[in-house]
């Protein structure tokens, strides 16, 4: 058994690392710049850059080989487009060696409603988004089978130390959660 952590658009850096340090379990790490250090200044440097160089259809398409190509079972774990990168390949085949998948703040997933995975997916929504309605997606999703729902009462990037809207008691209670995984 091994643990994916599939990162969000800040990529790998070292408090992700740490976060992955954490865990028992044998954990890696995927991310989109192919495990370089980006070192953004901002949000908003890293999300142009990961709109214009990677997009979220290559990141999906780089996570599914990864995950083909495992040798033993996987928990996937993922932030942000991580997580939605993790539900875009939800639906497709020989995804066998995946026991489950949490995903954090995927605000993507509204535009995918249709995908229906085809292994257990544990979602986190957060409080509120900027760009669209939380109840309304959560609404679409509470009775699609392999999909649980979970809403927090914290804002989108409560797990990244790198974002404005971290919040460390959060980030404390999933990392536990996580561990049981």
């Amino acid at each position: 058994m091994q643990n994916i952590v599939v990162s969000d658009i800040f990529g790998k850096t070292e408090a992700l690392e740490e976060f992955t340090s954490r865990f028992t379990t044998p954990t890696e790490i995927v991310d989109p710049y192919n495990g370089e250090f980006m070192q953004f200044q901002n949000e908003q440097a890293a999300y142009s850059y990961f709109s214009e160089q990677v997009t979220l259809v290559k990141y999906s398409d780089y996570l599914y080989e990864r995950v083909q190509n495992a040798t033993t079972a996987i928990n996937l774990i993922g932030f942000s487009v991580g997580a939605s990168a993790i539900w875009n390949i939800s639906d497709r085949q020989h995804l066998g060696r995946v026991v489950s998948a949490r995903g954090y703040y995927s605000s993507q997933i509204r535009h995918f409603l249709h995908i229906q995975p085809h292994f257990p997916i544990n979602l986190i929504f957060p409080m509120s988004e900027q760009h669209f309605c939380v109840d309304e997606v959560m609404l679409a999703l509470k009775d699609r089978d392999n999909v649980t729902i979970r809403q927090v009462p914290y804002l989108h990037g409560f797990m990244n130390t790198h974002s404005t809207n971290y919040n460390a008691t959060g980030y404390k209670n999933e990392l536990s959660s996580l561990r049981n995984m």
